[in-house]
């Protein structure tokens, strides 16, 4: 199976006047499409730098990130990027916020507006379109932070911790939400965590950093036995589901811990 993303053998250091600091070192790795995968690793291993570089905001020293078998900046596929904090400005309403990114690249189309309101209603956000993101839950924004990415019809989604900033029970219940609208729009993502819970209740293939200078120590497929679908909740209930989680925290403690 061809790959959809490519990451070989990329390192990247960050400058300064007085030091440098290697990021990440000879990392590679593969992911076909359709797949979610997701990354861990100890805090500081550069996961997050890892993103900048798939999005093409950075650009590695060196190595090389080809996506559908060209480089990024030749690459005729799109990428979506969903940040920690949802970011919706709160002088706009929730549809205004949506609206945003097609504004910028000036896709205003009655096409593309009847699918916001389409994706409003389907994942249950529809009497919330006049409403202002200050009168909305945690979870309702990052709800709508997806639904923002998507409307721009990504090809490769990219998910940096979207859930950190939500309490535990808010958490569970919004990624079993994301979780649902990725598989249903099926879409190739990526995600990093700090959560190995999360890791192994979402991805299809765990890839293991070490610590800095981050690169991959381990790449775990995720199999789970289960009487119905795989869902954050119900991956909780598979006979496999400790000895994966053992298998990482071990992993990770043997380099430096979370």
């Amino acid at each position: 199976m061809n790959s959809f993303l490519s990451v070989q053998n990329v390192s990247y250091v960050y400058h300064t006047i007085t030091d440098e600091t290697t990021a990440l070192k000879d990392l590679s790795f593969e992911i076909h499409e359709g797949e979610f995968i997701a990354i861990v690793g100890p805090s500081g291993c550069g996961k997050s730098t890892l993103l900048s570089l798939i999005s093409g905001l950075i650009v590695p020293d060196t190595g090389s990130i080809l996506l559908d078998g060209k480089p990024l900046s030749k690459s005729d596929k799109h990428i979506g990027y969903m940040l920690q904090k949802d970011h919706l400005l709160n002088w706009r309403t929730l549809r205004k916020n949506l609206t945003l990114g097609l504004e910028i690249q000036n896709k205003i189309t009655d096409e593309n507006l009847c699918l916001i309101d389409y994706m409003l209603e389907t994942y249950g956000l529809i009497s919330f379109r006049d409403t202002h993101p200050d009168h909305l839950s945690g979870g309702m924004k990052q709800r709508a932070a997806l639904i923002r990415t998507l409307i721009l019809k990504p090809d490769l989604l990219l998910l940096d911790e979207p859930f950190s900033a939500l309490d535990y029970q808010t958490r569970l219940t919004v990624s079993q939400d994301i979780f649902r609208i990725i598989r249903k729009e099926k879409k190739t993502a990526l995600l990093i965590t700090h959560d190995i819970s999360e890791a192994i209740n979402m991805a299809d293939r765990i890839l293991v950093l070490s610590s800095r200078p981050g690169t991959v120590i381990d790449n775990i497929p995720i199999c789970l036995t289960l009487d119905s679908e795989k869902t954050p909740l119900t991956a909780r209930e598979a006979p496999e589901y400790t000895g994966y989680f053992n298998k990482i925290w071990k992993e990770l403690n043997r380099h430096e811990g979370l």
